[in-house]
Order: C-alpha cells, then sequence, then structure tokens
C-alpha cells in the first residue's frame, strides 16, 4: 500500500514514524468541496494514505464523479461521494472532516476579498458538522483562514458542542513553501531545512521563524527580507502564473492532505507528531487575540499541547509586532459574520 514518503516527515520538531496499516486504527474522513480545484487532488492523496479507512466526498456539484474516478486507486479504502442534498448522509461516522471548499483567488483579490461568499460556506457546512457529528475533528483549509476558522468555532459554541481540540486552520502550506524556499538558498533537501511558521494564514500574518535553524540563521539582508516576502506572498506567484485560472490548488491540496496525516498519526497514539496549525490558543489571549497558528502536538485527543514560540530574532519580533493586530482584525471579521447570522 502506498503512502508518500513526504507525509512522514512532515512535523517541525518530530521524524516519528507513519504507522503501518496493520498496527494503526482506521478513520472515515471526509472531504467537503471534493469537486473543486483543491478537493479533487486533496481527494486523491487521502486515497493513498493508508490511515484512512473510507472517504465520503460532498459538493454542490461534481463530488459523485470525483468519487467514481478516485476510487479505481489501487489501495484500500473505500470512496463514496455524495450530492448537493446528501450533505447529512456524508458526515455520518465520520472522524475528520476536511473543508476546502469555497471559491478560488483570482489575479487582483486578496484573501480577504473571499470572505463574503466562503464565510457563508464555511459557517453552513459547520453546522452540518455539528448537527450530524459533533465529535469529528475539523480541518478548515477554506479561505480567509484566519477568519473562518473563528467562523467555525463560533457555529459549534452556539450548537453547544465546540471543542478547541477539535477545530484545527491549515497552515502548512506556509511550511512548506518556507521549507522548500529555504532549501533552494541553503543548496539542502526540503527535509533538512524544516521552518516553523507562526501567526497566521495570509500576507504579513505569516511569521516564518528562519532564526531558530541552523540553515535559516544565515540568512541575512536582502536576501532575508525577500525570502520572508515570497513566504507571505507565495500564493500570489501561483495566482499570477496562472492568469485567472486559479490560485494554489495542487500545493494546497498536498499541505492539506500532509497536516490530514499528522493529525492521523496523532489519532492513532503516534507520538511526536509536532506541526505548526491555526488553533485556539492561549499565546497572545491577552491581547484578544485567541487564536493562533504555533507548533502544536497532535494526539489522540487532537491538540494535547501548544508550545510557545521559542526565541525570537529582532527581525522576527518586528514581524510578529506586524502579524498581531492583523491577525486580530481579521480573527474579529470572522465572529462578527458568526454574530450577525445568528
Amino acid at each position: 500500500m502506498f503512502a508518500p514518503a513526504a507525509f512522514r516527515s512532515l512535523s517541525c520538531t518530530s521524524s516519528a514514524r507513519l504507522f503501518s496499516s496493520s498496527a494503526a486504527r482506521h478513520t472515515r474522513v471526509a472531504v467537503l468541496g471534493a469537486g473543486g480545484g483543491i478537493g479533487q487532488p486533496l481527494s486523491l492523496l487521502l486515497k493513498q494514505d493508508p490511515l484512512v479507512s473510507s472517504l465520503s466526498l460532498y459538493d454542490i456539484r461534481g463530488a459523485p464523479g470525483v468519487a467514481a474516478d478516485v476510487s479505481h486507486v489501487d489501495t484500500a479504502s473505500e470512496v463514496t461521494g455524495y450530492p448537493a442534498d446528501k450533505l447529512d448522509e456524508a458526515l455520518e461516522g465520520v472522524k475528520v472532516v476536511v473543508i476546502p471548499a469555497g471559491v478560488p483567488r483570482k489575479p487582483g483579490m486578496t484573501r480577504d476579498d473571499l470572505f463574503n461568499t466562503n464565510a457563508s460556506i464555511v459557517r453552513d457546512l459547520a453546522s452540518a458538522v455539528a448537527r450530524v457529528a459533533p465529535d469529528a475533528h475539523i480541518l478548515v483549509i477554506s479561505n480567509p483562514v484566519n477568519s473562518t476558522v473563528p467562523i467555525v468555532a463560533s457555529t459549534l459554541e452556539k450548537a453547544g458542542v465546540f471543542n478547541p481540540k477539535h477545530v484545527f486552520g491549515v497552515t502548512t502550506l506556509d511550511v512548506v513553501r518556507a521549507s522548500r524556499f529555504l532549501s533552494g538558498i541553503a543548496g539542502v533537501s526540503p527535509s533538512q531545512a524544516p521552518v516553523t511558521v507562526v501567526g497566521g494564514h495570509s500576507g504579513p500574518t505569516i511569521v516564518p521563524l528562519l532564526s531558530q535553524i541552523e540553515h535559516g540563521k544565515s540568512v541575512k539582508g536582502e536576501t532575508y527580507d525577500k525570502l520572508v516576502h515570497r513566504i507571505q506572498f507565495g500564493g500570489d506567484e501561483v495566482v499570477k502564473a496562472k492568469d485567472g485560472a486559479g490560485s494554489a490548488t495542487l500545493s494546497m491540496a498536498y499541505a492539506g492532505a500532509k497536516f490530514t496525516n499528522a493529525l492521523l498519526r496523532g489519532l492513532n497514539g503516534e507520538k511526536g507528531v509536532v506541526t505548526p496549525t491555526f488553533v485556539k490558543s492561549p499565546l497572545f489571549a491577552d491581547q484578544g487575540i485567541d487564536f493562533f497558528s504555533s507548533n502544536v502536538e497532535l494526539g489522540p485527543n487532537g491538540v494535547e499541547k501548544i508550545h510557545p514560540l521559542g526565541p525570537l530574532s529582532e527581525e522576527e519580533k518586528k514581524l510578529l509586532d506586524a502579524c498581531l493586530p492583523e491577525l486580530k482584525k481579521n480573527i474579529e471579521k470572522g465572529k462578527q459574520f458568526a454574530s450577525s447570522s445568528a
């Protein structure tokens, strides 16, 4: 059974191995938005994950076709597609829900431009999860993550089923980009340049902690500034290159599958699975910022431990100072949307 090798080294602080299929409990996973540009390759990658026992693929259009296609891949998991009127059925018995649903960015659009459409989609999907699978772990990919994760949390709170250990914003693409871009500068493999990325998941809220690894410490001056900018705005490269035909769908699907695998490993009891993710966090709660991405240890309960940021360089302190007010504004925007749509 094929397990993507890159998934095995997701953790920034751990090289814990991927469980073999014989040792692990398999899990039913749903992808909400499986017919889209992220959802289709994400579904294919999850079909290859030996920790996934079955895939429920849902979308307002196209999911049964995607399911029929992906189901022919020669791995053991079962795949079922659900049309627009079968959302509740798609969620029955699901332990992990991955949400890439929403409209993609186009040239000139920021993540905030997507807000009104994607906020409504995410709210409605979260309501269904609260109703049908209240104990599920929810992985939010839909942008803007800084706002959609608080919307999901607020929606679950209204339903009386919010568990802060079960809701994650997937910021793994920032981690993937940081390692890939740094490795190109350092002339090493990306696996030798794991970068912890904290804060949020858009522009200046993305804070790569390059000083915390040896290859990152040596990057200075203009090279450092360009690297940080590329990590923060790497999505713009893809939007521009696709010339109106989409955004970072393939790399985001890869990152989403990578984080899903990390969570599944943690849920199965593997020790030392640590990776950045955007969760309800105490790190900056005293500043009114109750969601933040930092290194999180994943385990049987979902979030097991939220790690502190550790030592920061002067440059990183400045990046964090720029991140926090913007992140606070994004979070409040999500909360206000959830409150006004009660």
